[in-house]
């Protein structure tokens, strides 16, 4: 174990860690875990966009085109090059046939 994370070895000598065991480690840190929790609602975001169009078999392009959009937004979007906008999302959400739901919590 290197930094408390579990090392494993491949047959052929290359050592990797499991992502899930240096995610936690990391989230050990009050730097990292600020900003992981900060991205937290856009990769929600993006997660809950990714579902709905793969549970409808929808293509970028007919959600772009359903949406006022380009597909390669939709790429930008669902790689998490973009920060969307509530109206984009918005967008996205009725394109899917789905409601968008904001809310705050404590």
């Amino acid at each position: 174990m290197k930094n408390n994370v579990k090392t494993y070895k491949t047959k052929s000598g290359v050592e990797y860690v499991l992502f899930e065991d240096a995610l936690r480690a990391e989230l050990r840190t009050l730097e990292f875990k600020k900003a992981y929790d900060a991205l937290t609602p856009k990769y929600a975001l993006i997660s809950a966009m990714l579902d709905a169009r793969n549970k409808k078999g929808m293509t970028q392009a007919e959600i772009a085109r359903r949406a006022g959009t380009t597909q390669s937004a939709i790429a930008r979007f669902e790689s998490g090059r973009t920060n969307p906008t509530l109206d984009f999302a918005s967008r996205l959400s009725h394109a899917v046939g789905a409601k968008l739901e904001i809310r705050l919590s404590k």
